[in-house]
């Protein structure tokens, strides 16, 4: 199921359950205002993890003082787990594929 909505709160997507084990589940913020990277960057990850089976929570954040709290100097800034590990463009599947592991 897929529901992330630019603005929104985090939204969980994806299963992420196998059977008895706990399956940390990632944070993934997706920091820019709203620009065609920004879109494509979200979607990508999105369809990434929904492709996987694998449960995230996705937020677009659009705050200008949280993009700069993260030193994002160019858009889309992509956050996992409180880490920036990318900014400026849309990022490959197999890039987005491994953050999500």
């Amino acid at each position: 199921m897929i529901n992330g909505l630019f603005g929104r709160a985090p939204v969980p997507i994806g299963k992420g359950l196998l059977s008895n084990q706990e399956i940390a589940v990632r944070s993934v913020k997706v920091l820019g205002f709203s620009c065609a990277n920004c879109k494509r960057a979200y979607k990508l990850i999105e369809d990434t993890a929904c492709a996987k089976g694998l449960e995230i929570h996705l937020e677009k954040v659009e705050d200008a003082a949280e993009i700069a709290h993260h030193g994002i100097l160019s858009m889309p800034g992509i956050v996992v787990d409180g880490q920036v590990v990318y900014m400026g463009g849309v990022p490959s599947r197999s890039l987005v594929e491994k953050w999500l592991s």
